[in-house]
């Protein structure tokens, strides 16, 4: 019954487009993404997996290093250093299929140590479809059913060509955080994640024939946000819809934290009598909150207070406890876009990878780019 229901309320996608990315060199075989590994750090440790090539930041041979050594990269008279090689930025590039130590982990393609600041920045090179074979893990659970990966493999590639292609930051696309997506190397790939990706190479969503922004969260607690809502401008492919994340884990938390928590958030406004919702979305999600004191009152944003309490989400309330807030929420996340939870369990239910991104990317189509 359940699945009858999904099914009649959630859209089919059933026009794809093919897209030509004209940014693309021909002689480029493959699509780069810039990931910012380490950032303005004081060493962190390079090595190679196969023999290296190492080359200046213009591309000029300088040396080779040999497979299976690492080397700590720092900064030294105002210069990036590798062994015995000092430049303002320097390559290592691994020869065959091999692979490169960055920090703590291997990754694919190639890696740039740039100075910047007073450290080092380590940015891998490489290439899109390999990146989502790492991030895809990293973002669901690969043992999920082979849409809900699916959708989240077209749902990331779409993310990370968005932020290509608009970034304003001359040295970067993303970073691997869960500001933009998590990302660790070959230590989050698997087989399922090798095969979502690979069943749907080149798959993104677009609006007018444009790459969206497709952003995604765990789970909503129920429905996830207008754009506008949470942030700022509307746009017309994140709208909120109902969720069905209802078996999730996040989809109901509690969690009880000490009132000196808060205190420097509020100021002086003396013992702290009562949480009041000033300004909520049509969800429910806390935007700003008033906190009443026996001396004054302050209203917060409600993402500071998810910050400072360490919350999952800004969906929630708060009432005092003694000296503690008890704080009763749902879901995980900013609640816009695909809901991860909500595409395991349509998944789980029969829905095709391209229904369920349909349902969280509104208006949107699923199209397919080619390089030439």
């Amino acid at each position: 019954m359940w699945q009858k229901i999904i099914l009649q309320g959630i859209s089919r996608l059933s026009f794809v487009s093919i897209l030509w990315l004209m940014f693309i060199s021909p002689a480029q075989a493959a699509l780069e993404l810039r990931v910012a590994i380490k950032k303005n750090v004081k060493n962190i440790q390079i090595g190679s997996s196969t023999p290296a090539v190492v080359k200046n930041i213009n591309g000029k041979i300088l040396g080779q290093v040999a497979g299976m050594n690492s080397f700590v990269s720092q900064v030294q008279n105002g210069a990036v250093n590798l062994d015995k090689w000092k430049s303002n930025g320097l390559w290592v590039e691994p020869s065959g299929d091999g692979v490169v130590w960055i920090g703590d982990r291997w990754y694919r393609g190639r890696v740039l140590l740039r100075l910047q600041g007073k450290g080092v920045t380590a940015i891998n090179y490489v290439d899109l479809e390999d990146y989502l074979y790492s991030v895809v893990g990293a973002e669901a659970i690969p043992s999920w059913p082979k849409d809900a990966l699916q959708a989240q493999a077209v749902a990331a590639r779409t993310y990370a060509l968005y932020k290509r292609n608009s970034s304003k930051n001359g040295i970067y696309d993303v970073d691997t955080t869960t500001t933009t997506q998590v990302y660790k190397g070959l230590k989050s790939e698997y087989t399922t994640t090798h095969q979502a990706v690979n069943a749907t190479k080149g798959q993104v969503m677009t609006y007018n024939n444009k790459v969206i922004l497709a952003v995604f969260h765990s789970a909503s607690g129920g429905h996830t946000e207008n754009v506008e809502d949470i942030w700022t401008s509307p746009l017309p492919y994140l709208r909120g819809v109902v969720d069905y994340d209802h078996y999730s884990p996040v989809f109901n938390w509690n969690k009880t934290v000490s009132t000196s928590r808060i205190k420097g958030l509020a100021g002086n406004i003396g013992n702290i009598q009562a949480f009041v919702p000033q300004k909520v979305t049509p969800q429910g999600r806390v935007v700003t909150m008033k906190i009443v004191g026996d001396r004054s009152t302050k209203n917060i944003k409600g993402t500071q207070i998810r910050k400072v309490l360490d919350l999952r989400s800004t969906l929630f309330r708060a009432e005092l406890s003694n000296n503690n807030i008890q704080v009763s929420g749902r879901g995980f996340g900013h609640g816009l876009g695909l809901s991860q939870w909500g595409s395991q369990y349509l998944a789980q239910s029969g829905v095709d990878y391209r229904q369920i991104l349909g349902h969280y990317y509104s208006n949107a189509q699923l199209s397919t780019i080619q390089t030439k």
